[in-house]
Protein backbone atom coordinates (compact mmCIF):
# COMPACT_ATOMS: atom_id res chain seq x y z
CA UNK A 1 0.00 0.00 0.00
CA UNK A 2 2.94 2.12 0.45
CA UNK A 3 3.23 3.15 -3.23
CA UNK A 4 -0.46 4.49 -3.79
CA UNK A 5 -0.71 8.42 -3.95
CA UNK A 6 -3.49 8.74 -1.87
CA UNK A 7 -4.34 12.18 -3.16
CA UNK A 8 -4.69 10.87 -7.04
CA UNK A 9 -6.53 7.94 -5.60
CA UNK A 10 -9.24 10.28 -3.75
CA UNK A 11 -9.71 12.86 -6.82
CA UNK A 12 -12.32 10.81 -8.68
CA UNK A 13 -13.78 10.06 -5.54
CA UNK A 14 -14.25 13.55 -4.24
CA UNK A 15 -15.10 14.80 -7.92
CA UNK A 16 -18.02 12.47 -7.89
CA UNK A 17 -19.35 13.85 -4.30
CA UNK A 18 -21.03 17.05 -3.59
CA UNK A 19 -18.82 17.97 -0.74
CA UNK A 20 -16.44 17.10 1.55
CA UNK A 21 -16.76 16.02 5.18
CA UNK A 22 -17.22 19.63 7.42
CA UNK A 23 -14.34 19.68 10.09
CA UNK A 24 -16.72 19.72 12.43
CA UNK A 25 -17.83 16.06 11.83
CA UNK A 26 -14.36 15.35 12.05
CA UNK A 27 -13.49 17.20 15.18
CA UNK A 28 -16.77 15.57 16.68
CA UNK A 29 -15.51 12.27 14.90
CA UNK A 30 -11.89 12.41 17.30
CA UNK A 31 -13.63 12.71 20.16
CA UNK A 32 -16.60 10.10 20.04
CA UNK A 33 -13.92 6.92 18.41
CA UNK A 34 -15.41 5.00 19.93
CA UNK A 35 -18.59 5.85 18.38
CA UNK A 36 -17.20 5.88 15.35
CA UNK A 37 -15.84 2.39 15.18
CA UNK A 38 -19.22 0.89 16.54
CA UNK A 39 -21.01 2.51 13.71
CA UNK A 40 -18.18 1.64 11.20
CA UNK A 41 -18.60 -2.29 11.81
CA UNK A 42 -22.70 -0.96 11.25
CA UNK A 43 -21.70 -0.34 7.78
CA UNK A 44 -19.73 -2.72 6.81
CA UNK A 45 -22.63 -4.98 7.95
CA UNK A 46 -25.50 -3.57 5.98
CA UNK A 47 -23.13 -2.78 2.98
CA UNK A 48 -23.02 -6.41 2.74
CA UNK A 49 -26.72 -7.16 3.74
CA UNK A 50 -27.70 -4.95 0.77
CA UNK A 51 -25.31 -6.11 -1.58
CA UNK A 52 -26.69 -9.90 -0.72
CA UNK A 53 -30.01 -8.65 -0.92
CA UNK A 54 -29.67 -7.04 -4.42
CA UNK A 55 -28.09 -10.20 -5.60
CA UNK A 56 -31.46 -12.16 -4.42
CA UNK A 57 -33.60 -9.71 -5.82
CA UNK A 58 -32.27 -9.10 -9.27
CA UNK A 59 -30.67 -12.74 -10.10
CA UNK A 60 -31.38 -12.56 -13.82
CA UNK A 61 -28.51 -9.30 -13.70
CA UNK A 62 -25.63 -11.66 -14.39
CA UNK A 63 -22.44 -8.93 -14.27
CA UNK A 64 -24.52 -7.53 -11.02
CA UNK A 65 -23.90 -11.07 -9.39
CA UNK A 66 -20.19 -11.15 -9.86
CA UNK A 67 -19.52 -7.63 -8.65
CA UNK A 68 -21.65 -7.68 -5.81
CA UNK A 69 -20.21 -10.86 -4.81
CA UNK A 70 -17.29 -9.97 -4.25
CA UNK A 71 -18.28 -6.36 -2.68
CA UNK A 72 -19.99 -8.69 -0.06
CA UNK A 73 -17.02 -10.13 0.98
CA UNK A 74 -14.88 -7.82 0.84
CA UNK A 75 -17.37 -6.22 3.35
CA UNK A 76 -17.96 -8.21 5.69
CA UNK A 77 -13.55 -8.87 5.57
CA UNK A 78 -13.46 -5.01 6.82
CA UNK A 79 -16.73 -6.13 9.18
CA UNK A 80 -14.07 -8.44 10.86
CA UNK A 81 -11.18 -6.17 10.78
CA UNK A 82 -13.36 -3.83 12.73
CA UNK A 83 -14.38 -5.78 15.39
CA UNK A 84 -10.93 -7.35 15.47
CA UNK A 85 -9.31 -3.58 16.38
CA UNK A 86 -12.08 -2.77 19.09
CA UNK A 87 -11.58 -5.80 20.66
CA UNK A 88 -8.13 -5.04 20.81
CA UNK A 89 -8.71 -1.86 22.12
CA UNK A 90 -10.47 -3.20 24.43
CA UNK A 91 -14.15 -1.35 22.94
CA UNK A 92 -17.04 -3.56 23.66
CA UNK A 93 -19.75 -4.51 21.17
CA UNK A 94 -22.75 -1.75 21.94
CA UNK A 95 -26.13 -1.57 20.30
CA UNK A 96 -26.73 1.71 18.57
CA UNK A 97 -29.89 3.43 16.27
CA UNK A 98 -29.16 3.76 12.91
CA UNK A 99 -28.67 8.11 11.56
CA UNK A 100 -30.60 9.67 9.41
CA UNK A 101 -28.26 9.26 5.98
CA UNK A 102 -29.03 6.19 4.99
CA UNK A 103 -33.10 6.51 5.34
CA UNK A 104 -32.60 10.05 3.94
CA UNK A 105 -30.79 8.56 0.92
CA UNK A 106 -33.39 5.22 0.72
CA UNK A 107 -36.68 8.15 0.55
CA UNK A 108 -35.06 9.13 -3.35
CA UNK A 109 -35.69 5.52 -4.49
CA UNK A 110 -38.49 5.22 -6.94
CA UNK A 111 -41.06 2.02 -6.79
CA UNK A 112 -41.01 1.00 -10.21
CA UNK A 113 -38.35 -0.68 -12.36
CA UNK A 114 -35.89 -0.38 -13.51
CA UNK A 115 -35.68 2.51 -12.09
CA UNK A 116 -35.63 1.78 -8.61
CA UNK A 117 -32.18 -0.47 -9.30
CA UNK A 118 -31.12 2.55 -10.90
CA UNK A 119 -31.88 4.36 -7.66
CA UNK A 120 -30.46 2.10 -5.70
CA UNK A 121 -27.36 1.46 -7.37
CA UNK A 122 -26.46 5.10 -7.22
CA UNK A 123 -27.11 5.57 -3.79
CA UNK A 124 -24.48 2.51 -3.23
CA UNK A 125 -22.60 4.50 -5.50
CA UNK A 126 -23.21 7.75 -3.04
CA UNK A 127 -22.13 5.84 0.33
CA UNK A 128 -19.40 4.52 -0.98
CA UNK A 129 -17.80 7.50 -2.47
CA UNK A 130 -19.12 9.17 1.03
CA UNK A 131 -17.20 6.62 3.19
CA UNK A 132 -14.06 6.59 1.04
CA UNK A 133 -13.62 10.14 1.50
CA UNK A 134 -14.50 10.20 5.06
CA UNK A 135 -11.75 7.15 5.54
CA UNK A 136 -9.35 9.57 4.09
CA UNK A 137 -10.36 12.57 6.05
CA UNK A 138 -9.81 10.93 8.89
CA UNK A 139 -6.71 9.09 8.57
CA UNK A 140 -4.29 12.12 9.59
CA UNK A 141 -6.97 13.01 12.63
CA UNK A 142 -6.80 9.74 14.55
CA UNK A 143 -3.94 7.80 16.22
CA UNK A 144 -1.28 6.19 13.94
CA UNK A 145 -2.59 2.03 14.00
CA UNK A 146 -6.26 3.71 13.10
CA UNK A 147 -5.02 6.25 10.69
CA UNK A 148 -3.50 2.92 8.62
CA UNK A 149 -6.25 1.27 8.60
CA UNK A 150 -8.72 3.84 7.52
CA UNK A 151 -6.25 4.58 4.24
CA UNK A 152 -5.79 0.78 4.01
CA UNK A 153 -9.48 0.55 2.95
CA UNK A 154 -9.79 3.68 0.50
CA UNK A 155 -8.75 1.53 -2.53
CA UNK A 156 -11.62 -1.41 -2.07
CA UNK A 157 -14.16 1.85 -1.17
CA UNK A 158 -12.91 3.45 -4.05
CA UNK A 159 -13.94 0.61 -6.01
CA UNK A 160 -17.33 0.00 -4.56
CA UNK A 161 -18.14 3.11 -5.69
CA UNK A 162 -17.16 2.63 -9.20
CA UNK A 163 -18.93 -0.42 -9.42
CA UNK A 164 -22.07 0.69 -8.15
CA UNK A 165 -21.95 3.51 -10.58
CA UNK A 166 -20.85 1.30 -13.49
CA UNK A 167 -23.81 -0.86 -12.89
CA UNK A 168 -26.25 2.01 -12.62
CA UNK A 169 -25.14 2.81 -16.12
CA UNK A 170 -25.31 -0.54 -17.86
CA UNK A 171 -28.79 -0.97 -16.53
CA UNK A 172 -29.90 2.44 -17.91
CA UNK A 173 -28.28 1.63 -20.98
CA UNK A 174 -29.74 -2.00 -21.19
CA UNK A 175 -33.17 -1.57 -20.22
CA UNK A 176 -36.15 0.52 -21.01
CA UNK A 177 -36.89 3.53 -18.56
CA UNK A 178 -40.15 4.97 -18.49
CA UNK A 179 -39.01 8.35 -19.62
CA UNK A 180 -36.76 8.14 -21.96
CA UNK A 181 -35.65 11.71 -21.40
CA UNK A 182 -34.09 10.97 -18.73
CA UNK A 183 -30.27 10.36 -18.26
CA UNK A 184 -28.42 8.74 -15.58
CA UNK A 185 -26.62 11.91 -15.42
CA UNK A 186 -29.92 13.63 -14.32
CA UNK A 187 -30.68 11.08 -10.87
CA UNK A 188 -26.56 10.73 -10.39
CA UNK A 189 -26.93 15.03 -10.02
CA UNK A 190 -30.75 14.62 -8.22
CA UNK A 191 -29.03 12.17 -5.49
CA UNK A 192 -25.53 14.13 -5.28
CA UNK A 193 -27.71 17.21 -3.69
CA UNK A 194 -29.41 15.10 -1.57
CA UNK A 195 -26.17 13.37 -0.35
CA UNK A 196 -24.66 16.60 -0.06
CA UNK A 197 -27.72 17.91 2.40
CA UNK A 198 -27.59 15.43 4.48
CA UNK A 199 -24.27 16.06 5.18
CA UNK A 200 -23.72 19.64 5.31
CA UNK A 201 -27.31 19.76 7.47
CA UNK A 202 -27.21 19.82 11.11
CA UNK A 203 -27.24 16.53 12.42
CA UNK A 204 -27.91 15.50 16.24
CA UNK A 205 -27.11 12.26 16.08
CA UNK A 206 -23.28 11.24 15.76
CA UNK A 207 -23.04 8.47 13.31
CA UNK A 208 -20.17 7.56 10.44
CA UNK A 209 -22.40 9.49 7.93
CA UNK A 210 -23.81 11.97 9.75
CA UNK A 211 -24.25 15.44 9.11
CA UNK A 212 -22.68 18.57 10.76
CA UNK A 213 -22.84 18.33 14.86
CA UNK A 214 -25.55 20.43 16.37
CA UNK A 215 -23.49 22.30 18.48
CA UNK A 216 -21.47 23.23 15.55
CA UNK A 217 -24.38 24.38 13.35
Amino acid sequence: MSNIDYDDLMKPVIGFLGCETPKAWLDEAVNHLDILMQDHANCEKKAASTAMNLMFRYNFFSDLQVRLAQLVREEMLHYEQVLELMKKRGQAWISLSAGRYAGGLRKEVRTYEPEALIDILVIGAFVEARSCERFYALAPCVDEELGRYYRYLLKSESRHYEDYLTLAVDVAKNYQLKNPQETIQDRIEHIREVEKNLILSPDDTFRFHSGVPVQAA
